[in-house]
């Protein structure tokens, strides 16, 4: 049995409204709400201030970093105002209308859909706090490590608010501090996926992943509340992986009371940054498993495949020749990592070669796929070409792709060829669009 045992989350949503200056021009007591006249604010600034106690003016201000504060509902005889100016016109009216907001706040987060990008090596949630385009994401990192149990370990990693499980005669810690553990023991994180899907060879994969979704999205708080999920489209060579893994994904999400809905990477990389040319284009999400890629008119997908080579290959491969760990190529990657050829240094050359090796092989499949495609639509205009995920972040890299993709001749005409502005969350932002539609 896995028992799950973490820090609660704390989202914090404030709302706040400027009052009228001549809603404090009185001073009325309702019950816990009290707005001060001001004569009493003279007489504070001659003698000092006042104990208000808890039904003061403070009580309507809420810090940035506390639980918000919701104004208590008050009766029909409190809510009348002495000096005729209606039902809001009063303090009392001004706090209600403080609580109303707060309370419609909450009710429209916990009905508004989620975005959720199930990566091989991040987990992304998108939310949006009304129906616009700003977004707020979230993340943990995919992975996970064993310690043998103990209680002593199990209290230490509880009083540092360490997310883990109790598995048989193990601690599993996973998400991010996964990582920081693996650093400090000189190990290999461990996956619960392996090429977009779960991971086969991973007993703890379903229940890591469980748990990871669980923390980020929470409970859906309202009955057929939408998540859109990304999935990987099919290699070439086909994979019957991604039933098994879709509908595991799906399960978690369903009992946690979302409404779920798949959506290929490469999809909802169109979703996210393609409203300009009206949803038309070609998405690709180079992640850590997988490159997803996707050309899709008006928002149809018309081709969705996958390049079996993504930054895992980059990290094993460049890890075997120079001896070092997966897990240390990929934070060197991250950190400053440049593609610009060979340098000499050991590391950045074997890096080098094998983000060409993926950039090439990304380029001649993209070409093949779309040349070899019968009844491709007939487009009028170019289209663009917009690149995401982790592996695409390092300087250098839209320059090799550019050069390796031969535009002059490429099948289809392309306006231009661009990383996303976050290409780390891309694909949660799009699926998180493509569900607000």
């Amino acid at each position: 049995m896995y028992y799950l045992s973490a820090t609660p989350r704390k989202t914090v949503a404030v709302a706040r409204q400027a009052a009228p200056r001549s809603c404090m021009s009185e001073r009325k007591h309702d019950g816990p709400n009290s707005v001060e006249t001001e004569s009493e604010l003279t007489q504070d600034r001659k003698t000092g201030t006042r104990d208000r106690g808890p039904g003061g003016a403070a009580a309507l201000r809420a810090e940035s970093d506390a639980i918000p504060v919701v104004a208590s509902k008050v009766g029909k005889k409190d809510r009348r105002d002495d000096s005729g100016r209606g039902r809001r016109g009063g303090p009392s009216g001004l706090a209600n209308t403080l609580g109303d907001l707060a309370m419609n706040n909450v009710e429209q987060e916990s009905n508004l859909p989620l975005g959720l990008d199930v990566g091989t090596s991040r987990i992304v949630v998108a939310r949006s706090m009304d129906r616009t385009n700003q977004s707020q994401y979230e993340s943990q990192l995919n992975a996970f490590i064993t310690m043998p149990y103990s209680k002593l370990a199990e209290s230490l990693l509880e009083r540092e608010g360490v997310f883990h499980e109790v598995f048989g005669g193990e601690l599993v810690v996973t998400g991010n501090d996964a990582q920081r553990f693996a650093e400090v023991f000189h190990v290999e994180t461990r996956r619960p996926m392996l090429r977009g899907v779960l991971n086969p060879q991973e007993p703890h994969s379903l229940p890591v992943m469980r748990s990871i979704i669980s923390r980020l999205v929470g409970k859906a708080g309202a009955v057929g509340r939408k998540i859109f999920f990304s999935i990987p489209a099919p290699c070439p060579d086909g994979d019957q992986a991604i039933a098994y893994h879709e509908a595991s994904i799906q399960q978690i999400l369903k009992q946690l009371g979302f409404e779920p809905q798949p959506i290929q990477e490469g999809l909802a990389v169109v979703f996210g940054e393609m409203a300009a040319s009206n949803y038309t284009g070609i998405g690709i999400s180079c992640g850590s498993g997988l490159c997803n890629v996707c050309l899709a008119v008006l928002s149809v997908p018309v081709i969705n495949f996958a390049v079996p080579k993504a930054g895992d290959f980059i990290d094993v491969q460049a890890a075997a020749v120079t001896g070092e760990l997966a897990t240390r190529m990929r934070v060197q990657k991250e950190l400053n990592f440049t593609v610009n050829g060979l340098s000499g240094d050991r590391v950045q050359d074997a890096l080098t070669v094998y983000y060409d090796d993926v950039i090439q092989t990304l380029a001649n499949t993209l070409r093949s796929t779309i040349s070899s495609t019968q009844r491709l639509p007939k487009l009028d205009q170019s289209v663009p070409i917009v690149l995401s995920g982790g592996t695409t972040i390092p300087k250098g890299f839209l320059k090799r792709f550019t050069t390796a993709l031969k535009v002059e001749d490429f099948p289809i005409k392309i306006s231009e060829i661009r990383v996303a502005e976050d290409p780390l969350n891309s694909t949660a932002r799009g699926a998180l669009m493509a569900a607000l539609c």
